[in-house]
């Protein structure tokens, strides 16, 4: 089944609140990205840390009216100032494998290998 995904610009302050209106949409999932290349270290047990630039996605099936999508977003009270956003549409796979694809082997030292079992 194809997918439709909207990103969503935020920060630290406001990715859980984007994340939930997602969810409140009817998104299948949402996952957070960092915007730029800002690592995050162990965060302290029970604590989630978000990237001062972070990117919210939410997935969607792919007859889901994106407009209505838009139009409760644009009503929320964090995201009506600045709202920026990306529509895309993504094509089915098999994600199971999808991800198999970018582990590759690795060598360390001379002669130790590093493989993944299904290479």
């Amino acid at each position: 089944m194809p997918w439709i995904q909207i990103r969503i610009n935020a920060n630290e302050q406001t990715a859980e609140q984007i994340s939930d209106y997602l969810v409140d949409t009817g998104s299948q999932a949402v996952t957070f990205m960092d915007a730029k290349d800002t690592p995050i270290y162990e965060p302290k047990l029970g604590e989630v840390k978000y990237w001062a630039n972070t990117v919210v996605t939410g997935l969607f099936d792919a007859d889901e009216d994106m407009d209505t999508v838009v139009a409760y977003l644009q009503q929320q009270p964090l995201l009506k100032d600045q709202f920026h956003y990306k529509i895309e549409a993504l094509e089915d796979k098999d994600w199971e494998r999808e991800w198999m694809d970018n582990f590759h082997p690795m060598k360390f030292g001379q002669r130790l290998w590093i493989c993944p079992s299904w290479r």
